[in-house]
């Protein structure tokens, strides 16, 4: 993992229980001076959007599809702020189980709909994104493609 983002995975956990999603932007932002495009934060070596709920679990919806597609070729992380701790999610469209039934005529040329916070995979073949560690590495163009595709069946 690059050390910019265990960098960023250390200020935020340092920040642990500030229970204010836009102020941790702040931080963040101002901290990597990342660029905001609507409501993601990125850079070359990551992409960021930042979430809250009341405990762990959350079912918002986190982003459209068709932005996430613009940041699939680097991490794309959802930090959850809640009360008491912040979590870090890595929601590629790798680490999706389903989509919005908004998806139905989702196709590698149509990309369409959403997903919520309740669709982010939080164990992938036996690892936990969360929090993150040294697997935070993406799957090839093809595989992301091929699970693209496979997102169709389900959404």
């Amino acid at each position: 993992m690059s050390d910019a983002r265990q960098e960023l995975l250390d200020l935020i956990k340092a920040n642990d229980g500030i229970n204010d999603k836009a102020r941790l932007a702040r931080i963040v932002a101002n901290t990597f001076h990342l660029t905001m495009d609507r409501s993601v934060y990125y850079w070359a070596h990551f992409a960021i959007r930042f979430s809250s709920s009341a405990g762990r679990n959350f079912g918002n919806t986190v982003l459209s599809l068709s932005n996430l597609r613009k940041y699939d070729d680097r991490p794309f992380i959802v930090c959850l702020v809640t009360p008491t701790m912040n979590y870090c999610l890595l929601a590629n469209t790798t680490f999706l189980k389903k989509v919005s039934h908004g998806s139905q005529a989702l196709r590698e040329n149509n990309i369409r709909g959403s997903f919520n916070g309740s669709d982010i995979v939080r164990e992938f073949e036996g690892f936990r994104p969360g929090p993150p560690g040294r697997h935070w590495g993406l799957g090839s163009r093809r595989w992301r493609m091929a699970h693209c595709s496979s997102l169709t069946s389900v959404g």
